[in-house]
């Protein structure tokens, strides 16, 4: 099994725990690194990303734990960054604010400009999900997640970052009840959105979150598009998005299965400031 895991949250953001705890589950498991990747600073009040007076904390407090379990485990210093036009801060500039060690880029919330704009596309209540659609996009759903997808595009032009993060998350809540991955229409936002990854030399993540909380029935990404991506040659890492510390390393036997199924053989590690390829077992 994979040893490291690159996308945790803890209480800082949305997470359950102690930054220290996932440390020592992780030495416990015998992994080698670990990556914390707390939700990004939002311009609005919200209760799932870290405050921006808190983010200096939270830095010091990893870069403590790097120090005093440095013989043990690798940990590093990250952030899932939420793109959302017109509020969100350039990630480049968090990044050198911070001193972060690389950035996860994500899509959770689907808008611009305004609080009362956004369509919250994440979250355990699909309801939320169906009332979005039904306010912002009249049921249409082509236009729903064609406004998904744009804003990932926008997000990958725009914006400086590391890896991109469940980015086919849009089906969570579909549960195939607005639209299926075969149909074409759905099938061509992804590839503009692969192109565009490929095109920026992007790390794709395998997030396992969606399978450990029942809340989808494949990875993120679906398999279709894993085996589309190898042809593509665009390198992955493995992640739980872990937010306790029981899910560090959740469903990554699955994960392996699927990657492997489509063809990969090696994942991307982080280490002296690099990434760089290594077999996934």
């Amino acid at each position: 099994m994979t040893g490291i895991n690159y996308h945790t949250h803890t209480l800082y953001s949305d997470g359950k725990n102690q930054p220290y705890e996932y440390v020592e589950e992780a030495i416990r498991l015998g992994m080698t690194a670990i990556g914390f990747s707390d939700h990004s600073p939002l311009l609005f009040d919200n209760p799932f990303s870290i405050k921006n007076n808190e983010l200096g904390n939270y830095a010091n407090e990893i870069r403590e734990l790097q120090k005093y379990y440095s013989d043990k485990i690798e940990i590093f210093l990250s952030l899932e960054m939420d793109f959302i036009p017109g509020m969100s801060e350039n990630f480049q500039q968090l990044k050198e604010r911070v001193g972060l060690d690389y950035v996860i880029g994500s899509v959770h919330l689907v808008g611009k400009d305004k609080q009362d704009n956004l369509w919250f596309t994440d979250g355990p209540d699909p309801a939320i999900y169906d009332q979005g659609l039904f306010d912002f996009y009249d049921n249409d759903i082509r236009k729903a997640v064609g406004a998904f997808y744009n804003q990932t595009n926008e997000m990958i032009e725009s914006q400086v970052f590391d890896i991109i993060g469940h980015f086919d998350k849009i089906k969570m809540h579909n549960q195939n009840r607005y639209f299926l991955e075969t149909e074409k229409w759905y099938q061509n936002n992804v590839f503009e959105t692969l192109h565009l990854m490929k095109q920026k030399g992007l790390i794709v993540e395998i997030n396992t979150r969606g399978i450990y909380k029942k809340r989808s029935d494949s990875l993120y990404p679906s398999g279709w598009i894993l085996h589309e991506m190898k042809k593509m040659h665009i390198p992955v890492i493995i992640s739980s998005d872990a937010h306790q510390p029981s899910e560090i390393q959740a469903e990554f036997k699955r994960a392996v299965e699927t990657l492997q199924a489509a063809g990969y053989h090696e994942i991307m590690w982080f280490q002296q400031g690099k990434w760089i390829e290594k077999p996934i077992l």
